[in-house]
């Protein structure tokens, strides 16, 4: 069991950061070379040939060019090996022989009998895995019955040993029989979800006759089983899947991404499938970036877990319309997360499975290759299928396919699908970018406010922080304050305790408001320390406990091309000395942010002069046209101080 983040000392999560050298702790997964201040190298997170990976050992972080991930040696950890913040701060300490904090809000004899608990199930699961694949081997049931099915199937032997693939006798009790004589415990076996009891209070195998999938999670622990029935005339159901445990929660895990995920990383996508046979089946022709949603309704923790190896996934269908338009929300779901989504349809009655074994390997890559489609598009032509030329069914059309094209947090492609399914509808433009802005409200993703939680599952990437320039540049001037907060806000500054109290001071004295949620972080964060009378640096956000912060300030400090002192001496270039020139960066900076403010205010002042003229509200008219004169005044004013001209 792992500590809750909010249990672990700051002291303690300093020393694992302090001790966690990013030279070091990259260098174990990426070959790194010198370059002027930083190193270089191919990055472990996407497919390159030309090194855009750069780590700065002077900041302690890493940035990618190409992806844009980036963080100090904890975000490193968890990105590269799927953990969480917990785990991966564990999984440093371990490293650096630091001792790992007691959790003394709870009881520590609860503690150790959970922990004590997860450790046996995970033993338990392992030892079944084996037994399941000895009894498909080696016993004559398990080779008749088990090995055939897999044989007709089409399955080579090397692919069935890879995936553990198993059987479980069609008897009673011979697996429980089994495992009673390993020493494990009936409590055990029921928890595990491997034995059921009956009404007396009898146990019995809770797979029988069942061929076994074996369910790995992303680091390839054993933590789940699900049993196939064969017999035709069986009234159970079709499978028999492991309960939720301590080790096993269903909506958290994809099968058979343990195998794929470095051809996920390689290739930079993934294929999503139904079934454990389709992505067995896929791997067996020669594709193995690909997992399988194992027959439930995609989860957000799911896609979070896809995200964390790509932003590009193509989802393969069966053909069966039906099927498809049930599964479109979990799409609008990846869209949402700003996953980069596909689809391909399979002939009728075929499925990956079926379609491998049809044409082989090499024709079955070539159709994957040939037939994917964008899936905005593709829902166009699917839903245009139904309305015909009924308008009503086509309005409602439209404003589904409206719907998901809102999701997507690109406003770059949102505008190129709205072109290209205004021509497939044959509808003005204008008029689905109007439904556009009505499905739209506000400008956060889910995905960003999910990042504000209290306990963030995912790490926010350096481009997704700043997608919502692409969208807008109202938030612009926000991200460079923050920016230059975290450059020089520790530093002094007359009259203030340092530069931060400065800036703060005047964003509360100018009434200014931060409207993106994430520089509405940092700003607080600045805030809190300030009123608490904490020191604080760069490193203090660079090393911060939050990952949001973390990783979020590496991206906004890297600089892509840092001009080395190699460079500057070579040729002579003259330059000037940031620490005498920032506070006129700042004081540009707060002018700008405060003109930004205001010509939000005129725009609400405007908007609330035509509804009093529209509702003859002679009072409020009037006293709008006061304000709105006040705004004016101090627009031109500051206008004055940073040299631009304003419109009448």
């Amino acid at each position: 069991m792992y500590l809750r983040q909010d249990l672990i000392p700051q002291s303690k999560i300093d020393e694992i950061i302090h001790a966690a050298n990013i030279e070091e702790v990259v260098g174990d997964y990426v070959r790194l070379k010198k370059r002027g201040a930083n190193l270089t190298g191919l990055c472990p997170f996407h497919n390159e040939k030309t090194p855009s990976f750069s780590v700065s050992p002077a900041k302690g972080i890493y940035k990618c060019f190409g992806c844009g991930k980036a963080g100090n040696s904890v975000n490193f950890i968890m990105e590269h090996d799927s953990l969480g913040y917990i785990e991966a701060l564990r999984s440093l300490a371990d490293r650096y022989r630091i001792d790992w904090p007691q959790q003394e809000n709870i009881n520590i004899d609860q503690e150790r009998a959970l922990r004590s608990e997860k450790e046996s199930l995970q033993i338990l699961n392992n030892w079944a895995a084996n037994y399941f694949q000895e009894q498909l081997w080696e016993s004559e049931e398990g080779k008749n019955i088990g090995l055939s099915y897999f044989e007709e199937r089409g399955f080579r032997e090397d692919i069935i040993k890879k995936f553990k693939l198993g059987y479980s006798h069609d008897s009673w009790d011979h697996f429980n029989q089994a495992a009673t004589q390993q020493q494990f415990n009936t409590d055990l076996l029921l928890k595990g979800g491997l034995a059921k009891q009956n009404d007396a209070g009898k146990l019995y195998d809770a797979y029988r006759g069942r061929v076994m999938f074996v369910i790995h999670n992303s680091l390839g622990k054993v933590i789940a089983f699900a049993g196939r029935q064969l017999k035709k005339d069986d009234k159970s159901a079709k499978y028999v899947n492991s309960p939720e445990t301590l080790l096993y929660h269903k909506s958290n895990e994809l099968y058979g991404l343990f195998f794929a995920k470095n051809a996920i990383r390689q290739n930079d996508f993934v294929y999503l499938v139904e079934g454990y046979t389709d992505v067995i089946s896929m791997h067996q022709a020669g594709v193995e970036n690909v997992v399988a949603s194992s027959g439930t309704s995609l989860t957000e923790n799911q896609i979070s877990l896809l995200k964390r190896h790509t932003d590009n996934v193509t989802v393969l269908y069966d053909g069966d319309a039906a099927g498809i338009k049930a599964s479109l929300r979990g799409i609008d779901m990846l869209l949402e997360q700003g996953m980069n989504v596909k689809v391909l349809l399979f002939p009728d009655g075929e499925d990956p499975d079926s379609y491998a074994k049809k044409v082989g390997s090499v024709q079955f890559q070539e159709f994957l290759q040939q037939e994917a489609r964008d899936f905005i598009l593709f829902k166009v032509k699917l839903l245009l299928q139904d309305a015909a030329h009924d308008p009503l069914k086509k309005a409602q059309v439209t404003r589904d396919i409206v719907e998901s094209i809102s999701k997507i947090p690109d406003g770059i492609k949102r505008m190129a699908f709205i072109r290209e399914c205004a021509a497939m509808l044959e509808m003005n433009e204008q008029l689905l970018i109007v439904e556009l802005n009505k499905s739209r409200k506000g400008f956060l993703t889910q995905k960003e406010k999910e990042w504000i939680s209290a306990e963030p599952k995912t790490i926010p990437h350096a481009e997704e922080l700043a997608q919502i320039l692409v969208d807008s540049p109202r938030f612009e001037q926000e991200h460079y304050i923050i920016k230059l907060l975290l450059q020089h806000g520790h530093k002094p500054c007359e009259g203030y305790a340092h530069v931060a109290a400065f800036i703060l001071h005047k964003i509360d004295a100018d009434e200014v408001q931060f409207e993106h949620e994430i520089m509405r972080l940092f700003l607080n964060e600045f805030k809190q320390l300030t009123l608490q009378n904490i020191s604080f640096d760069t490193d203090t956000f660079i090393q911060h406990a939050n990952p949001i912060i973390s990783s979020a300030t590496a991206g906004l400090l890297v600089v892509m091309h840092e001009m080395s002192d190699r460079w500057v001496a070579k040729f002579d270039i003259i330059m000037d000395d940031p620490n005498e020139m920032f506070m006129n960066d700042i004081g540009s900076a707060l002018l700008y942010l405060e003109k930004q403010h205001l010509h939000k205010l005129l725009g609400q002042v405007q908007q609330e002069l035509k509804e009093a003229q529209e509702n003859k509200k002679e009072e409020d008219l009037n006293l709008n046209m006061e304000v709105y004169k006040l705004l004016k005044e101090k627009q031109q004013e500051l206008s004055k101080k940073i040299g631009a001209v304003v419109l009448h």
